[in-house]
């Protein structure tokens, strides 16, 4: 088991939960607020998110290239982003979810391959 990979993984996905959230769930929550409140609000949620972000990335490092780190993190960005925008903002599911994935799945074997 690589460990600090294990450990930059997990702190990663929560990481971009609070990402997406402050990337986005004020376009649902908040639409009727003025745009400040939203960029405040988002801006807390933020906070914890860099909370994560930074061992995270401090922690995969020691293990990953700086490329790989990048890749593994746009990887998670796209696997928390589809169930949020399909359960959390009631988007309709589309075949180019799929595609999106498939193409970070070749960028993953590039970036990766020896």
């Amino acid at each position: 088991m690589n460990w600090p990979v294990i450990k930059a993984v997990g702190l990663l996905v929560g990481s971009n939960v609070f990402m997406t959230f402050a990337w986005y769930a004020h376009l649902r929550d908040l639409k009727a607020k003025p745009w400040f409140i939203a960029a405040l609000v988002s801006w807390g949620i933020a906070f914890f998110e860099y909370l994560l972000q930074v061992p995270a990335n401090r922690i995969g490092s020691a293990a990953l290239s700086l490329p790989q780190l990048k890749i593994i993190q746009e990887v998670i960005t796209l696997s928390v982003f589809v169930p949020f925008a399909l359960f959390y903002m009631k988007q309709p599911l589309k075949w180019d979810y799929l595609w999106a994935g498939l193409c970070m799945g070749g960028a993953v074997y590039f970036i990766f391959r020896k």
